[in-house]
């Protein structure tokens, strides 16, 4: 949300939204926290997708009244508003740093309800492993001098970045969700991503032994088949486009599969949000995650301070790493492709929660060129495939050409086996945990 707020500070109708640069990160930075915790109270109130009137069936969020049910009470929003206006790239500009506007109607962000990131934004960006390094950089700044000394705009960053997100939030407000009963943040949100999508982060989480706590008491709340279900409908997709413009021969293509992958996994997702489940979880990580996103997307002056400028055309994952080796913290080797996929996969997942492509007419979309030079869908779907496969090891491409072999012996027998069949059987048992056999495991998806 944080990189939409630098958006509209340039142009606050984004019809034509042009990308954040460093002075507009620079506005958003120094806003102080009290008006941006009061800003995302109003984005939340607004309802985001929830109040686009979706029909029941594609009613977000788990429940279409959950953010009005959970945000301040309209009173009180109005009683204090963020004041936020136009930011120094805006017309007429607004002041450095930022004042205080007592017309509500000015609000920015105020007028339409703004959707926010899926979740699985937050977890591709926090895969990058930029909240330990930015974290670092941030408990450095504060316990001593191993850097260079700030200046005045990244010490307005440094305090900001600790009240908004290093410490527990005030109270009431909609994104505090540490307490007595859940009291590491980090465990909450690798608790979120494990529930939502099965994904564990790719790096151990610092201080704790081998125990996963995010795992505990989760019950069946798990989508363990969403990778599975995930990089099948990658493959599909591919061979879709693949074949697009094959005029002779058999086309494999199978839009009715595509579209029943779709809804099978749109069907995972909606799931967890049962109740209006994982909704403020959601809000409150992809907000913290696009904080840490804003400042490398490009050189602001925290990134200047560390001497890890990339340029205009330089890409975040270069200045994370320049800021990584400061502090001793590497990123993520794949975090290249992550930054670029968080923007693509965010309303790709969304819109196959709502069931946007879950029948075979609209499916097809995603892999249909339909004679158009440049196809939105099918080009976004093929950098998507591009980006997943260099990241994850994945070869979705290499298997869409399936290679025939000899059959062998089936495993279900014709005649139910008796007597000494069924000596062997415990050990068969034994080979399995948690209810998945020993050679399934073994093919499970490893995060690198």
């Amino acid at each position: 949300m944080f990189r939409l707020l630098a958006q509209l500070s340039v142009n606050p109708s984004l019809a034509f939204p042009p990308p954040a640069g460093p002075a507009d990160a620079e506005y958003v930075f120094g806003i102080h926290p009290l008006q941006l915790s009061r800003w995302l109270e109003e984005i939340w109130g607004s309802g985001g997708l929830a109040a686009w009137g979706l029909p029941p069936p594609l009613a977000p969020l788990g429940t279409a009244d959950v953010d009005r049910r959970l945000q301040l009470p309209q009173a009180l929003l109005d009683d204090l508003r963020s004041g936020i206006g136009p930011g120094p790239g805006a017309v007429p500009p607004g002041p450095v740093p930022p004042d205080f506007v007592l017309s509500a109607a000015d609000q920015l962000g105020s007028t339409f309800p703004w959707p926010w990131d899926h979740l699985i934004y937050a977890y591709l960006i926090e895969s990058t492993r930029i909240v330990d390094i930015l974290g670092e950089v941030v408990r450095r700044y504060l316990v001593g001098e191993s850097l260079d000394a700030p200046s005045v705009q990244t010490l307005v960053w440094l305090r900001n970045t600790e009240e908004l997100f290093f410490r527990d939030p005030p109270l009431f407000q909609i994104g505090g969700l540490t307490s007595s009963l859940r009291p590491d943040a980090r465990v909450n949100r690798r608790n979120a991503y494990w529930r939502m999508f099965g994904f564990d982060l790719p790096f151990p989480l610092a201080g704790k032994s081998e125990a996963q706590p995010w795992k505990i008491d989760v019950g069946t709340g798990t989508n363990t088949r969403f990778l599975e279900l995930w990089n099948e409908l990658l493959r599909q997709v591919w061979l879709g486009i693949e074949n697009d413009k094959n005029a002779v021969g058999a086309n494999p293509t199978d839009p009715a599969y595509v579209a029943y992958l779709c809804q099978t996994l749109g069907e995972l997702l909606r799931q967890r949000r049962r109740g209006g489940m994982l909704a403020r979880e959601e809000f409150a990580y992809v907000c913290m995650l696009s904080w840490f996103h804003l400042t490398v997307e490009s050189d602001t002056s925290v990134v200047a301070d560390l001497k890890a400028t990339a340029g205009v055309g330089g890409n975040p994952a270069d200045r994370l790493s320049s800021i990584g080796a400061h502090v001793g913290i590497a990123p993520t080797r794949s975090a290249r492709e992550l930054f670029e996929l968080s923007d693509l996969l965010s309303p790709l997942i969304w819109f196959i929660e709502l069931d946007v492509f879950s029948t075979p007419a609209t499916a097809s979309v995603l892999f249909n060129s339909f004679g158009l030079p440049n196809p939105p869908f099918p080009t976004a779907m093929t950098r998507v495939i591009d980006l997943w496969q260099s990241a994850t090891g994945e070869r979705v491409k290499d298997l869409a050409v399936t290679t025939r072999t000899a059959r062998g012996r089936a495993a279900q027998p014709t005649r139910l086996p008796t007597g000494a069949a069924f000596a062997g059987l415990p050990g068969q048992i034994a080979a399995t945990r948690d209810g998945v056999p020993a050679w399934r495991r073994a093919g499970e998806y490893e995060h690198s």
